[in-house]
């Protein structure tokens, strides 16, 4: 498994806002105590609000607060998908001046939990899918199915929800194609189009679906780490 998929595992077991134990963590990706710490590292340094530490646990926290504000997570999106959309802009000053925002941010919020507005690394091209995110949120509202190509494949996906982990964008969908829930990066859409037809919520395609399976899978997990 590439790294930057097992990191993206990792989100998904952190999402619940639970603590996990490092060593659950590492038998659920089937690697190392000392690959699990390393990854933990690099998630936080990427923008991925983890609290915790070696010994205790880790879990993702569900909100930043930045003296004197405090910051809603959906006003802390806006912060970062603006911070990081200038930094990638041809005009040179703007540029420049977002990263140095973005620099001054990064000093005085909280250490540990402290997203990094312009971290690069595991997710260096995430901010390649943001001219995508207006017509999913569209589509979220209206309930309208997305005809998309990633990772070299065509899916058309009934969208769900809209998640956001430091620099990372993921949406939640019904997968038309491969009858099942899936739980796209944004960042590995190469093309989208919005679909005239409509969805309307089918029992076992919605969202609360996928909570219930999901809290069902991760029972399952805690279940089979306790057997000898």
């Amino acid at each position: 498994m590439r790294r930057a998929d097992r990191l993206m595992n990792l989100i998904r077991l952190l999402r619940d806002g639970q603590l996990h134990r490092a060593a659950d963590l590492a038998h659920a990706t089937n690697v190392s105590l000392r690959t699990v710490y390393r990854d933990m590292e690099t998630l936080a340094a990427s923008g991925v609000p983890i609290e915790g530490e070696r010994g205790t646990g880790y879990r993702v926290t569900a909100a930043i607060t930045l003296p004197p504000l405090n910051l809603t997570m959906s006003e802390l999106e806006a912060l970062h998908l603006g911070l990081a959309a200038m930094g990638q802009a041809q005009d040179e000053d703007l540029a420049n001046a977002a990263a140095s925002l973005a620099s001054k941010l990064d000093g005085v919020l909280p250490e540990g939990n402290a997203p990094r507005s312009l971290a690069v690394y595991p997710f260096a091209d995430a901010a390649r899918g943001f001219e995508h995110l207006p017509k999913i949120r569209s589509a979220i509202r209206a309930r309208q199915k997305l005809a998309l190509t990633i990772a070299g494949r065509d899916k058309t996906v009934r969208p769900l929800q809209l998640d956001y982990w430091g620099r990372l964008w993921t949406c939640i969908v019904w997968c038309d194609t491969s009858r099942k829930f899936d739980d796209l990066r944004i960042d590995q859409i190469t093309a989208l189009r919005v679909l005239p037809s409509l969805f309307v919520e089918e029992e076992g395609k919605r969202l609360s679906d996928y909570r219930v399976l999901r809290a069902r899978e991760d029972e399952a997990f805690v279940a089979s780490d306790r057997q000898p």
